[in-house]
């Protein structure tokens, strides 16, 4: 068995929605990122890629290769999905936590949690995602962005 982290911020800018998970969620802002910005995906892209020993989601999809321009971010889980396959790994479960002072997540959190373990080839029950604030502390508490902390665990299959 293996353990991966992950870590992902961006900061608000441009037009909303905010792609969390692959989910839509109501903001008037977006995330300023070279692909869709989905701060939740990519860092359970870092953290399973780096359970599997496979480096970061820069090294694997980087930014000055033009071929990631707004592309979404589920695409790329599932590149990383299939990287583990062919290293016979499979993920056990995720666990992440958005922090973000704004938007509110609670009604988005199940659509988050199915479109997870979709394109993980989990059960539900088997992805964990929670949102938390700063307390209006710090860049988040400002409402300047939102960063994400992924952990997953993943076995030989």
């Amino acid at each position: 068995m293996r353990i991966g982290h992950g870590f992902d911020a961006h900061r608000f800018g441009g037009d909303g929605p905010v792609m969390l998970g692959g989910v839509a969620v109501r903001h008037e802002q977006g995330l300023i990122a070279r692909s869709d910005g989905d701060v939740v995906l990519h860092a359970l892209c870092d953290a399973l890629l780096g359970a599997a020993g496979l480096g970061d989601i820069g090294r694997n999809f980087p930014d000055a290769d033009s071929a990631y321009e707004n592309i979404d971010s589920r695409v790329l889980l599932r590149r990383v999905v299939d990287a583990l396959r062919d290293r016979k790994l499979i993920t056990v479960n995720a666990d992440i936590t958005v922090i973000a002072q704004a938007p509110r997540l609670s009604e988005y959190i199940d659509a988050m949690r199915a479109c997870i373990a979709a394109d993980l080839g989990v059960e539900i029950d088997y992805v964990g995602v929670k949102a938390t604030t700063t307390e209006e502390m710090g860049w988040i508490g400002r409402k300047e962005g939102i960063a994400t902390h992924a952990v997953v665990l993943v076995d030989a299959c």
